[in-house]
């Protein structure tokens, strides 16, 4: 009798040690699945979601004047700058916490949208040296530097910014049908998406 009852005891208390080792790995592998998925979703880094195309006129001139303001010397050119904008998101900011037990990701806070990249090509007509004032690599070099930030103060007139913000949602739920598909769930309930101002160039 002692030894049957010592055997279902030791039974017992072998079903019970392995049903808490196995609760304990199950709750270790959903806190690391929970940790890759955030991971994987910030490693997208940025997300670019609006595309514009430019053609603008660029007028130049600079003076300088020599021998005592006597003598001035101009140098003028006109730049044709064809230019292409991606708008869109640094996913690499966005906030997320997870909740283990329910298998959900938790978005508590997005990004605004801002320029990611501007792509110039500049053509030159109508460049005419002055005497004493002429172009060298130097003033190309700023001028290929001005045409950029030329476009870049154009964009938030363009509306490419407002387009960006209408995209936002479409990301968010983007996200969430990739989550979808590893059985978690994407909680954005909570998220209240701030209003967007152009953030420029770094």
């Amino acid at each position: 009798m002692e030894l049957l009852l010592g055997t279902l005891l030791g039974v017992m208390l072998t079903y019970w040690g392995m049903q808490f080792f196995n609760k304990k790995k199950n709750s270790q592998q959903t806190e690391k699945q929970s940790v890759v998925l955030m991971e994987k979703i910030k490693s997208v880094c940025k997300l670019i979601s609006v595309e514009g195309d430019f053609a603008e006129i660029y007028h130049y001139e600079n003076t300088k004047n020599h021998f005592l303001n006597l003598v001035t010397s101009k140098k003028k050119a006109i730049l044709l700058i064809n230019a292409k904008a991606h708008i869109g998101y640094d996913l690499s900011q966005i906030k997320l916490e997870s909740n283990n037990n329910k298998k959900e990701i938790i978005l508590t806070h997005f990004p605004e949208p801002k320029i990611l990249t501007v792509e110039t090509e500049v053509k030159y007509y109508d460049k005419v040296d002055g005497y004493f004032n002429k172009f060298n690599a130097a003033d190309l070099t700023g001028l290929n530097k001005e045409a950029k930030s030329f476009i870049v103060e154009k964009i938030p007139e363009s509306g490419l910014i407002d387009s960006a913000k209408k995209e936002a949602l479409d990301t968010i739920l983007m996200i969430e049908q990739l989550l979808e598909t590893t059985g978690w769930k994407l909680n954005y309930s909570q998220l209240i998406l701030p209003n967007i101002e152009t953030k420029k160039l770094d």
